[in-house]
């Protein structure tokens, strides 16, 4: 085989990408990425074997969050700023073995690189597969694709100006781990958990960093037409991002839409006084082949959900930053103080025709956890009650594949008496249904992005205060998510350490889950996949 990754949920015959990645990424895309998380792994050993204060490693700290972001699918495919970075960090890594003395280094924190050939042949004895024994190699990946989330949202918070040097300790604790052959299935199990301990932590630390920020969420209409302006759309994370956008198109006559898991930004107050912030374009990451087409205007990406894109036309109204990258779009970088200059994108918006209408109206959310615990009193009267029999957490993540097709017809045929909890952009597979509400609560309640499932968790944790119960898993929630990519891996690590239990993961099961650790899921867990519609409906009714 010419390379190897399962990390995503699409992965070739659930089994592993072996000729080229179904996202779109090549061998050699493959292989890079592999020597940079290899590299990640040997400054992580410096890192914990030489006890180096974290909180005194300033912009390294930052650099590992990116290039672990990097790696995430449908992030980066630009090969020579994977190679940039690879070396950025060896740097990195040789200049803090001068700071301490160790032996007995593993080789990932002293090989040495002359050429990429030499790196595209390293890889080939470093990656995924070199670890033989099954159940060690599935719990490493569990942990490192854990991690790779986690590294995304603690980059967003940083970017906000929050940091906790707990966690990324932490990071640099399980990225040395994973070089360390003594470890048993045992101590990897536990330390899978810990992984989880810690997405709680960065998911909180990044709610925090966005609601100060940008105050807290609120209920919002969203509109889903277009107006007549040239404009500009925004896909991707990082709030940061679309705050500088929305500042330097303010008063051009260019307006800015959202796609996909940024249209979450619409239920922040902060961003509600741009005139020019005109609405949510599209859908979920994945159609944005065609929806690129009929928007007509420049597309800056600021997170992972890159596409590679069919047509050389759309390909030159791309733009990327951050962690991300692709061959031939323009990457816009930050200035030391955090600042970019969209200014070429501006500039070619105004050139541009405005965007062509796919869809009219609007869609309803904001429902993060303030806002939610401010309407605490209605949605207790409605279980207490009866009106509301259950409540669903539908997050995560879309996809491509048919089978998604279940998460809207799972939707359609609820009960009229459920309500849906969701984040992420599985939301997309239901979120524009007619499904109506209950007694002034909206059948689907959006909290936001994938890492506002953090909203979910503590909603779920109130309303267990609320109604007295020693138990999440005795309220009436039910927990059908779906996933795609290493964010969602953090997420469902989080929810298991919260000691939620009997999830149902879909549309597959992870690829990198061997039998033995997919078995310690379902036993201490209750991890399960989907079946049909009807008989899932049947078996979460009845519990």
């Amino acid at each position: 085989m010419s390379m190897f990754c399962y990390q995503c949920q699409e992965t070739a015959g659930g089994k592993g990408c072996t000729v080229r990645g179904v996202c779109g990424k090549n061998e050699e895309t493959a292989k890079l990425q592999d020597i940079l998380i290899y590299t990640l792994k040997g400054i992580s050993e410096i890192v914990i074997k030489g006890k180096i204060d974290i909180s005194k490693l300033g912009d390294t700290n930052y650099q590992v969050f990116s290039s672990l972001f990097m790696t995430i699918t449908n992030a980066n495919f630009d090969n020579w700023s994977i190679e940039k970075q690879i070396r950025k960090m060896l740097s990195v890594r040789d200049e803090l073995k001068k700071s301490v003395i160790l032996d007995n280094l593993h080789d990932a924190a002293t090989f040495e690189v002359d050429s990429r050939e030499f790196m595209l042949e390293k890889a080939a004895s470093i990656g995924i597969l070199s670890s033989t024994n099954e159940d060690v190699r599935s719990l490493r990946e569990m942990i490192t694709y854990g991690v790779k989330g986690m590294a995304a949202y603690a980059e967003h918070a940083k970017n906000i100006g929050k940091e906790n040097f707990d966690i990324n300790a932490f990071i640099y604790e399980a990225m040395a781990a994973m070089l360390d052959d003594s470890l048993s299935v045992d101590n990897l199990v536990a330390l899978t958990l810990k992984t989880g301990e810690y997405g709680v932590k960065v998911m909180a630390l990044l709610d925090e960093a966005n609601t100060s920020r940008f105050g807290n969420p609120e209920i919002t209409e969203v509109n889903i037409g277009v107006r007549k302006n040239p404009a500009i759309l925004i896909s991707g994370h990082d709030l940061t991002d679309l705050e500088q956008l929305l500042e330097q198109t303010k008063g051009t006559g260019v307006d800015v839409y959202t796609h996909s898991e940024m249209l979450p930004a619409h239920y922040y107050p902060t961003f509600k006084k741009y005139d020019n912030f005109a609405g949510n374009y599209g859908n979920a990451w994945w159609k944005q082949v065609g929806e690129f087409e009929s928007f007509h205007g420049p597309i800056l990406f600021t997170t992972n959900c890159i596409v590679p894109p069919k047509s050389e036309e759309v390909r030159k109204r791309i733009f990327t930053t951050g962690s991300t990258g692709f061959p031939g779009c323009k990457h816009i970088e930050a200035d030391v103080n955090g600042k970019k200059d969209f200014s070429e994108v501006i500039e070619l918006a105004k050139t541009l025709p405005s965007p062509e209408e796919i869809e009219t109206g609007s869609i309803v959310g904001g429902f993060a956890h303030n806002q939610v615990l401010a309407l605490a009193d209605k949605v207790v009267e409605a279980v207490k009650s009866g009106a509301v029999k259950k409540f669903f957490v539908m997050a995560g993540c879309d996809g491509r594949m048919k089978s998604r097709e279940y998460y809207t017809n799972f939707a359609e045929k609820l009960p009229k008496d459920t309500v849906i909890l969701t984040a992420g952009c599985a939301k997309y597979r239901y979120n524009k249904l007619k499904l109506g509400d209950i007694n002034g609560i909206p059948r689907v309640l959006d909290a936001g992005q994938c890492n506002d499932s953090y909203s979910l968790a503590v909603i779920a944790l109130k309303l267990k205060e609320v109604f007295g119960l020693d138990d999440i898993n005795k309220l009436p929630i039910a927990f059908n998510i779906s996933w795609y990519e290493q964010k969602a891996v953090i997420v469902l690590l989080a929810l298991l350490y919260l000691g939620v239990k009997n999830i149902h993961l879909g549309p597959t099961l992870p690829g990198f889950l061997s039998p033995n650790v997919a078995k310690v899921l379902v036993e201490k867990f209750g991890i399960a996949g989907i079946g049909t519609v009807d008989d899932d409906i049947r078996l979460f009714m009845a519990q």
